[in-house]
């Protein structure tokens, strides 16, 4: 061990694995533990693992991680690992001794939809926390008090979120270097071969231009102005206004680069976030049609049908419970 990697004393992390939850997610997460012990010639840190009954989870992907046993209230640190159907997962007994564990001091986390079962347990209150930006939308209209952001991670006092993904990557480093010291996280990230440690605040996905295979400045305004805004969708003009042209020049402009008029191109930005929506909670559909900017669930219905051709109720899947409201924190 080098001076430069001196440590502090050890600190345990706990990972509470949900059924179906990442695995790349989790594993993120706690291989940095395990190469920065490797680098500093000592356990710095320590992990151990727990499920709902201490049998083994099976992440999304298949793959059954044995744990050390059911939770350990004892814990001062734990990470919820979670993944597309997070709500399958609480119970009034988890969401008890999660609120047990906040009374303690425990300082709790979670990875990407993890942050669902803090929230049911009333454990974030006005604190900012963030999940993968595809779960965003439905988890801010599952607790619409909540203070979300799309940033990578959030790392507060005693709760810290991630958006999961390679982002914990990220979290991580920055928790080791907060707790052991920048130069061994950097020691770290060079060992995956993560060439810089991204910050709190960088975005989740690449930019609009990125993503669109387009730096037309004005595809690019005017499709963050349609991303912006899903309930209450602007009109032709207003985007037309935006972009600084015609009507007539903006469907040219869309037609040429998408194949597709901007009304249809915002009316898909729409029903996509109505399949999500469908797909990760219970609302109504009602609800949904409201939430994404259609005048009836009827019209939502038709639209649905004619895109992914099936009902917008074959989203469902096996849901089986129904949208929560705000809670108040306890």
């Amino acid at each position: 061990m080098t001076a430069a990697f001196a440590p502090f004393e050890q600190e345990t992390y706990c990972f509470y694995l949900v059924p179906g939850f990442s695995a790349m997610g989790f594993v993120a997460a706690m291989e940095p533990l395990r190469v920065a012990n490797r680098l500093a010639q000592r356990p710095v840190f320590a992990w151990r693992l727990f499920s709902a009954d201490g049998e083994p989870v099976a992440a999304s992907c298949g793959l059954k991680v044995a744990v050390d046993g059911p939770l350990d209230e004892t814990a001062a640190a734990l990470i919820v690992c979670a993944g597309f159907e997070p709500r399958r997962a609480i119970s009034r007994p988890l969401v008890a001794a999660l609120r047990r564990m906040a009374r303690k001091g425990a300082a709790l986390g979670a990875l990407d939809t993890g942050v669902y079962l803090l929230a049911e347990a009333g454990l974030i209150g006005d604190q900012p926390v963030t999940l993968h930006w595809e779960a965003v939308p439905a988890f801010r209209e599952d607790y619409p008090a909540a203070c979300v952001t799309e940033d990578l991670f959030c790392l507060g006092e005693r709760l810290f979120t991630c958006a999961g993904g390679t982002a914990a990557i990220d979290m991580m480093l920055e928790r080791i270097a907060l707790r052991q010291g920048p130069a061994l996280a950097r020691a770290v990230s060079d060992q995956f071969i993560h060439s810089r440690i991204r910050p709190h605040e960088e975005r989740q996905r690449q930019d609009i231009g990125s993503r669109i295979g387009t730096r037309d400045p004005r595809l690019v305004a005017v499709i963050a102005q349609m991303e912006a805004d899903i309930e209450n969708p602007f009109t032709l003009a207003d985007l037309a206004a935006t972009a600084g042209v015609t009507r007539r020049q903006l469907e040219r402009l869309f037609t040429s680069q998408f194949g597709v008029g901007p009304a249809a191109y915002y009316r898909n930005l729409r029903l996509e976030r109505a399949r999500s929506l469908l797909a990760q909670t219970g609302m109504p559909l009602i609800e949904v049609a409201i939430a994404t900017g259609f005048s009836s669930k009827s019209a939502m219905a038709r639209a649905f049908l004619q895109k992914f051709g099936r009902p917008p109720g074959a989203e469902r899947g096996h849901w089986k419970m129904p949208a929560p409201r705000a809670r108040v924190l306890a």
